[in-house]
């Protein structure tokens, strides 16, 4: 195992420092694995969750990845889109558990229907998706949903499961810390540096989102209705054309409205 100048932090395990060639070199080999292992049942969820990274290295991992997804989308000002995002997302936040102040909320200037969620809470919504939604609650269903992805740490699974395939390594109890390395971990497993953490869920992820989404906007006192409202006027949307960039790995559609409709009705 490639290592150099090893250091044991305050929890007694070891911290290395390596250069980007070294880390190259031992991803090819086969010999370094970057994330600390870890799969643990959660009750919430009632499975178990494969994660070599926590929350909060993920958000350290996402932090890069927003300051250049802001430099190179347009954020908007625009009152008609910020003033509903602002009525809508504290809410929904709060009510899955969160402190709005700690998240970080921001509208897109784009025709996309898309909506998109970081690890360490930050939203991003696209002008095009607010165009198309008929009213709060319906901002509120994807506002939970984003969140829900936010609070079970799905994008840290998916990198797991993502970096543990392509690699082939087998796990072993080595991190490299510090935002000093952040750029180069997501280079060597491929990722471009403002969408490297914004990977595909899972569609069992995704109906997790859906179901803990809808939770979330109830608790925040939204119409859950609208949430299955919101879904089939995206369904047919997807029928008159391509889909939505926001279906693009959700599950069917009918797979999706019936899960949310047996949620809903345990609501009421």
């Amino acid at each position: 195992m490639v290592q150099h100048n090893v250091e044991i932090n305050d929890e007694g395990q070891p911290v290395v420092h390596m250069s980007r060639r070294d880390i190259v070199r031992g991803l090819a080999a086969g010999s370094v694995v970057v994330l600390a292992p870890g799969c643990a049942y959660n009750e919430q969820l009632g499975r178990n969750q494969l994660l070599f990274v926590s929350s909060g290295q993920m958000a350290q991992l996402a932090d890069s990845a927003w300051t250049d997804l802001k430099q190179q989308e347009r954020v908007t000002n625009d009152p008609r889109y910020v003033n509903r995002m602002n009525r809508v997302a504290p809410r929904v936040i709060q009510a899955a558990g969160g402190n709005p102040s700690q998240w970080q909320v921001e509208v897109f200037e784009s025709d996309q229907i898309n909506a998109f969620a970081l690890p360490g809470g930050k939203v991003g919504f696209y002008t095009g998706i607010l165009d198309f939604m008929d009213n709060d609650d319906q901002i509120a269903t994807v506002m939970g949903h984003e969140a829900a992805h936010v609070n079970f740490n799905h994008s840290g699974e998916r990198y797991s499961q993502s970096t543990l395939a392509a690699t082939g390594l087998s796990v072993a109890q080595v991190a490299v810390s510090g935002s000093r390395y952040q750029n180069q971990i997501m280079g060597v497993l491929g990722m471009g540096a403002s969408l490297g953490v914004i990977l595909p869920f899972s569609r069992k992820h995704e109906l997790e989102a859906d179901k803990f989404g809808v939770r979330y906007m109830h608790r925040a006192g939204y119409s859950a209705s609208e949430a299955l409202t919101f879904w089939e006027k995206m369904a047919a949307k997807k029928s008159g054309g391509g889909p939505p960039a926001y279906l693009s790995t959700h599950p069917s559609d009918s797979t999706r409205i019936a899960a949310l409709q047996k949620e809903i009705a345990l609501l009421r």
